[in-house]
């Protein structure tokens, strides 16, 4: 029975998708993206050319995308499909690569480096693109898993996926030939990470200096209607300070409001703001809170795309977290990393600027502006970032904030578009690697949940109900003291990059086992 479902095609096509879903949160069963991947493999194999590669891997991989995703269709119908099935697409890339260097003559080691570098570099890539998509990054599914992944301080989320990947390609070789050496190799891999992980995870010290005490605001208010289901601003407004007031001390350093807490688009002077700055005057405290921002620009500042008023006045809206202290004017950090379609329309500039005739008006369907700020707020001499929603995802652009002098992480979000679905479950799971890559504390608001505070070592230290209204008070700690991955940053992905050009040219030089 095995040897028939090893050998057929749709055996391997069906299963694959279910335990790599089965390898994300809220699951958390991650070890199974080894056999998965050993599947995935095998299937590629079995086709005798890649038409048919595509005909049983593109199924796999949409049901792979749908099951862990699916809660993207609950915002949007049309746009959580589209990506489902664009994302599914873009994964037939490597595996057609993999399946190449796997009928190679070249030795099985290699070609097992070769196909780790292959995914990784694809998972790379695709972080830092218009079309960029990393939730499905094979490391997030470990997210829940850290006791096993402390070694990520050292190589950040991508270690996880090479790790993955080596030992499937390692033990898809030795199911082949049966070489004792490769069953070996691969079983040392497999259990090296882990124990790297032990010996980093000793070596954590949860600091206790330069404490911060905050405050997190979880309102619940409803994204689908005008000013999160409250009848104007200010009745929203009322909320989230009576909320404040009701957790804050006269220790309170800083109150952290989840993104479009203000769920309005406002300029930098208005009423609300001042309102605001009075309350905090009062309180002798800070205030993060996302908000929608619109931008004038002057002449000489304005973007490739931006949108202009009936006077002629060019701006732009941003998803933007601001910040506010006692006396000073309101500091803005605009969202840097936007989900495409949603939130910005992909490769807008090129579109403009290929269009000649005017034909569209691109700056009409372009969406948020794009921050390219890696901006950080000054909290009583400790500095954080507003890592807003998508931004947390990717770790390229959250080490830039930590680079430039970050000593904790503040991710404020609205998870509420997906419902109770295993969407805001995967999102804050994925924050905690984002603690230990840095070892650092993240202070978490979301709207509707989850909020929570997470420790260097990626364990969860307060964690709130989903969809409840809630106000917690809580102390943190600042660590200056860089990482590896702090300092090289995604160097696992830049190394796999040429890692995969060099087996490119390898095989395209080298000659090629028959087709069986």
């Amino acid at each position: 029975m095995m040897s028939k479902s090893w050998n057929n095609k749709w055996a391997l096509a069906l299963t694959a998708p279910v335990l790599l879903a089965l390898s994300f949160p809220p699951f958390n069963a991650s070890i199974l993206q080894i056999p998965a991947f050993i599947l995935l493999f095998q299937l590629s194999m079995l086709c005798d050319t890649k038409r048919e590669v595509v005909y049983f891997a593109y199924p796999s991989f949409v049901l792979w995308n749908l099951f862990s995703t699916y809660w993207l269709m609950m915002a949007t119908v049309a746009g959580g499909l589209a990506a489902i099935l664009a994302n599914a697409a873009i994964m037939l890339i490597p595996l057609l690569i993999i399946r190449k260097s796997f009928k190679s003559e070249h030795n099985p080691i290699l070609i097992s480096v070769f196909a780790a570098a292959t995914w990784v570099s694809y998972e790379f890539l695709h972080h830092n693109w218009d079309l960029a998509w990393p939730w499905l990054t094979l490391g997030n599914g470990w997210s829940n898993l850290t006791g096993v992944i402390q070694f990520i301080s050292v190589t950040g989320v991508f270690g996880i996926s090479l790790w993955v990947v080596l030992t499937a390609s390692l033990l898809f070789l030795w199911l082949n030939n049966q070489s004792k050496k490769l069953l070996v190799i691969g079983c040392v891999v497999f259990l090296m990470f882990p124990l790297f992980s032990i010996i980093s995870f000793v070596g954590v010290e949860n600091s206790d200096k330069n404490p911060t005490e905050i405050v997190i605001i979880q309102p619940n208010s409803d994204s689908y209607q005008p000013y999160g289901g409250h009848p104007t601003v200010d009745s929203l407004i009322d909320k989230l300070l009576t909320l404040s007031n009701s957790a804050r001390t006269d220790q309170t350093d800083l109150i952290i409001w989840p993104e479009n807490a203000i769920d309005t688009n406002l300029t930098i002077e208005n009423q609300y703001y001042h309102r605001i700055s009075d309350s905090l005057k009062v309180w002798d405290t800070q205030l993060i809170t996302g908000s929608g921002f619109i931008d004038f620009y002057d002449e000489g500042e304005r973007p490739q795309v931006y949108r202009q008023t009936q006077n002629g006045a060019a701006f732009n809206v941003y998803n933007a977290a601001l910040y506010f202290q006692p006396d000073l004017p309101a500091e803005v950090y605009k969202k840097g990393e936007l989900v495409p379609i949603v939130e910005r329309f992909p490769f807008v500039e090129f579109f403009q600027k290929a269009d000649h005739f005017g034909w569209v008006d691109w700056p009409s369907i372009s969406g948020f502006g794009l921050g390219k700020t890696a901006k950080l707020f000054d909290v009583n001499g400790e500095k954080t970032p507003a890592l807003i929603c998508y931004d947390s995802v990717f770790p390229g652009w959250v080490n830039q904030f930590v680079n430039n002098g970050a000593g904790f992480l503040t991710i404020i979000t609205n998870d509420g578009w997906w419902g109770d679905s295993h969407g805001h479950i995967q999102h804050f799971a994925f924050a905690r690697l984002r603690a230990i890559e840095h070892r650092m504390w993240i202070a978490r608001a979301a709207n509707n949940g989850i909020s929570g505070i997470i420790s260097p070592d990626g364990k969860v230290q307060r964690e709130t109900k989903y969809w409840t209204e809630d106000a917690f008070r809580f102390t943190i700690y600042s660590n200056t003291k860089p990482t590896f991955y702090s300092r090289f940053g995604n160097w696992i992905g830049y190394l796999s990059v040429v890692l995969m050009i060099l087996g490119v040219l390898a095989g395209s030089l080298a000659g090629k086992k028959p087709s069986s």
